[in-house]
C-alpha cells in the first residue's frame, strides 16, 4: 500500500529534479558559480582563480555554451556567467542575454587573465570560483550537486559555509519500482501537471529545433532518414534531436533529470512521442512520464551524479518502462523490461558532454525498447548472467555498485585521456 509520506515524497522528488537548465548542466553550474561570486565581490573583477574537479572538465571542455556565438570549456562558461549572468536565476542564469553581450563575452573568455587548476583532493563535482578586484576579494565554491553552494567569503571573510553533503532533499532510498507504479497509478494528475505539463512543453520543443536546425552531428535528422520510419525510430530520433541541439549552443531551456538535460530529455522525449503517436489520453502520458521520471532518479541515485557511467543509459531505461506502462504493461513486464535494458548497455561510458552524446542517448533508447520487446515475447535475460541478480532492486543495486565503485579508476583514466595526460 502506498502510505501518505511515500506520496508526498515522490511528488517533493518531482519538484526537486524536474527543473529548468540552459545548456549542458556542469558549464552552466559553472556561470551560476561565475555570477554568485561576481555579485558577492561587487564590481567586475581584474583576475580569476578558478578550481574545478576532473569530472567538472570532462563535461565542459566539448560542450558549446549558449549565448557565446560557438564557444566552448571552462573560460567561456566562466565568461557568460561573469559578463551576463543572473546568479538568481541559477540554472538558467545565462538565459536572458543580449546581442552586445555575446561579443562581450568572447572578447571576455579571449582576454581575462584567469587561471584554471584541477586540485587532486576535489569533489567528485566541485566548482570554485576566487575573483579579484583592487584589493577586494570573492570566493564561491559550489559541490556535491549543480546549485549546491557550500562555501561564500569575501575579503577572506567566511560568510557562509556548510558541508558538501548537507542540503537538505527529500529521502531518495524510499524509491522502488513497486511503489513507483502504485504512485503513477493513483496520482493525482493535478499534483503533477505543472512539472510534468512543463517538461513535456520544454523538452519536445527542443526536440523539434534539433529536427528542423542544423546542430553538431545532426544525429535525429540521420536516424529518421536511415531507417524506416516507425514509432520507435521516431522515439529515438526525437531524443537525440533534443541533444544534437542542446550540446551544440541550442538556447532553449530543457527540464532536467537527475542534475542533467540529456537525462530529461532520454527519459521523457520517447514517452510522449509514443503517447501522440498512438493517441493516448494526457491522463495517461503523464502517469507514464511520472513512471519515467521516477524510475530514472531511482538509478541515478545509487551512482552518483557524475561518473564513468553513461547517465542516458539509465534515462533510456527509464523512457521503456514509462512506454511499456503506457501500453498497460504490468508490474512483472516493467521489471524484467527494466532488468533487460540495464544488462545490455550498462557498459556505454561517459566521455563528456559533446555532440556525440545524442547517439549514446539514441543507442540507450533502442535498448531500453529492445529489453521490453524482448519480456513481450517471452524473453529475459535471468539472474546469474553478468551482473543481472534475481530481482529488479537487487539488479539496480548491482549497476548501482558497478557504476559509483567499480568505474572509478575509469573514470580516472577518461579524464586523462581528454586532457592527453599520459
Amino acid at each position: 500500500m502506498l502510505t501518505d509520506e511515500i506520496y508526498r515524497n515522490y511528488i517533493s522528488i518531482l519538484n526537486e529534479e524536474l527543473v529548468p537548465a540552459m545548456g549542458c548542466t556542469e558549464p552552466i553550474a559553472i556561470a551560476y558559480a561565475a555570477a554568485k561570486a561576481r555579485e558577492v565581490l561587487g564590481c567586475m573583477p581584474e583576475r580569476a582563480e578558478i578550481a574545478v574537479s576532473g569530472n567538472i572538465v570532462k563535461n565542459a571542455k566539448s560542450v558549446v555554451v549558449p549565448h557565446t556565438g560557438g564557444l566552448h570549456g571552462i573560460k567561456a562558461a566562466f565568461a557568460a556567467g561573469i559578463v551576463a549572468g543572473k546568479a538568481e536565476r541559477e540554472l538558467q542564469v545565462i538565459s536572458d542575454v543580449s546581442e552586445q553581450q555575446h561579443g562581450q563575452i568572447r572578447n571576455f573568455a579571449e582576454n581575462f587573465p584567469a587561471e584554471i587548476d584541477v586540485p587532486a583532493d576535489a569533489e567528485i563535482f566541485d566548482i570554485g570560483i576566487k575573483l579579484f578586484c583592487g584589493g577586494s576579494s570573492a570566493y564561491v565554491r559550489l559541490a556535491g550537486d549543480h546549485t549546491n553552494i557550500v562555501r561564500i567569503e569575501r575579503g577572506g571573510k567566511v560568510l557562509f559555509d556548510r558541508p558538501v553533503y548537507s542540503a537538505a532533499k527529500t529521502d531518495r532510498t524510499a524509491l522502488n519500482v513497486h511503489d513507483i507504479l502504485m504512485f503513477a497509478d493513483s496520482v493525482d494528475i493535478d499534483d503533477v501537471r505543472e512539472v510534468i505539463g512543463r517538461q513535456i512543453n520544454y523538452n519536445m520543443a527542443i526536440a523539434e529545433e534539433g529536427l528542423s536546425g542544423d546542430y553538431g552531428a545532426n544525429i535525429g535528422k540521420t536516424i529518421l532518414r536511415s531507417y524506416q520510419p516507425d514509432i520507435k525510430t521516431t522515439a529515438k530520433a526525437y531524443a537525440a534531436a533534443g541533444s544534437d541541439a542542446r550540446m551544440n549552443g541550442c538556447e532553449l531551456p530543457v527540464i532536467i533529470n537527475s542534475g542533467s538535460g540529456n537525462q530529461g530529455i532520454t527519459c521523457s522525449v520517447p514517452v510522449i512521442v509514443y503517447a501522440r503517436n498512438l493517441g493516448l489520453s494526457e491522463d495517461r502520458m503523464y502517469r507514464a512520464l511520472c513512471v519515467s521520471n521516477l524510475i530514472t532518479v531511482h538509478l541515478k541515485f545509487g551512482i552518483g551524479t557524475l561518473s564513468a557511467y553513461c547517465g542516458v543509459v539509465s534515462a533510456g531505461a527509464g523512457a521503456a518502462c514509462g512506454i511499456n506502462y503506457l501500453l498497460g504493461g504490468s508490474y512483472s513486464d516493467i521489471a524484467h523490461t527494466l532488468t533487460n535494458a540495464l544488462a545490455i548497455d550498462s557498459g556505454i561510458i561517459c566521455d563528456g558532454a559533446k555532440a556525440s552524446c545524442a547517439a549514446k542517448i539514441a543507442t540507450a533508447v533502442e535498448s531500453g525498447l529492445l529489453g521490453m520487446s524482448m519480456y513481450e515475447s517471452g524473453n529475459e535475460i535471468y539472474a546469474g548472467d553478468g551482473i543481472v541478480k534475481k530481482g529488479v532492486e537487487e539488479t539496480i543495486r548491482s549497476v548501482s555498485r558497478l557504476a559509483h565503485n567499480g568505474m572509478r579508476e575509469t573514470d580516472r583514466e577518461i579524464i586523462k585521456i581528454m586532457l592527453d595526460v599520459k
